[in-house]
């Protein structure tokens, strides 16, 4: 495959937007024989808040979530609330980027389509972020992400548990989900050799810039049980516990 030297152009007028939710992984971090996405969370398993957010945005035709082949939790909820708009794709793989381009490949988005990849534990994402992230990125050449910018003091340790220096922080960013590009150029991203952790890195790996879009430290991820905790609360906050 060729590496891009330029961005295509694409017809923002005629395209469509996606969701792509990756829930094939297990969590192992939370301790839990559950797998993390279905955990208890204000009265809901916690990927439904996510889906929520997503199939409730007007301009998103369809949510796609990527489940492992042998998944057999996620149909012991009832979805209906969300109609045909909420799909299953039952191709994800050990990898986080391993599932995302195969929900990209069975998902059958046109070139141009937007793709909206969000993590499945990351359930406290806002209709106003949702919104503000399509509204900066749907223009761009490249595609972007929301991210907050760093404000911690950062240290690298010297492998001994012991400081070595102080990093700056400034310009520094933490990437967040969701991160929009279009489905031919993520694509491609993700065939590249090399592990990405997010899709913004495989993208990046082609030489291209995505766009930053400044969001809230609330939209958080969970990945430690003590999350869960502080999930619960913004949600609440947000009116969304049941």
């Amino acid at each position: 495959m060729k590496r891009l030297t330029t961005v295509f152009h694409y017809n923002s007028f005629m395209s469509e937007f996606y969701a792509l939710v990756p829930a094939a992984g297990f969590g192992a971090r939370m301790g839990n024989e559950l797998p993390k996405q279905y955990l208890p969370l204000a009265g809901q398993p916690m990927i439904a808040h996510a889906l929520g957010t997503l199939c409730a945005c007007a301009e998103i035709s369809t949510v796609f979530v990527v489940l492992a082949p042998g998944d057999t939790q996620f149909h012991s909820y009832d979805w209906s609330c969300f109609g045909d708009k909420l799909q299953t794709l039952y191709c994800g793989g050990e990898m986080r980027a391993e599932s995302v381009l195969n929900g990209l490949l069975a998902c059958e988005a046109e070139p141009d389509d937007w793709v909206l990849v969000h993590d499945a534990a990351r359930p406290c994402l806002t209709n106003a972020q949702l919104a503000k992230l399509i509204a900066e990125v749907r223009d761009d050449a490249v595609g972007g992400i929301l991210a907050v910018p760093v404000a911690d003091t950062l240290k690298r340790d010297d492998g001994d548990g012991r400081i070595l220096c102080t990093e700056s922080r400034e310009q520094l960013w933490q990437a967040q989900t969701p991160q929009m590009f279009r489905a031919e150029l993520l694509t491609q991203a993700l065939q590249l050799p090399g592990k990405f952790t997010d899709e913004a890195s495989a993208v990046e790996a082609l030489g291209l810039q995505p766009k930053l879009v400044a969001c809230e430290s609330g939209n958080l991820k969970v990945t430690y049980p003590q999350d869960l905790l502080l999930a619960e609360l913004l949600l609440t906050q947000q009116g969304k516990s049941t």
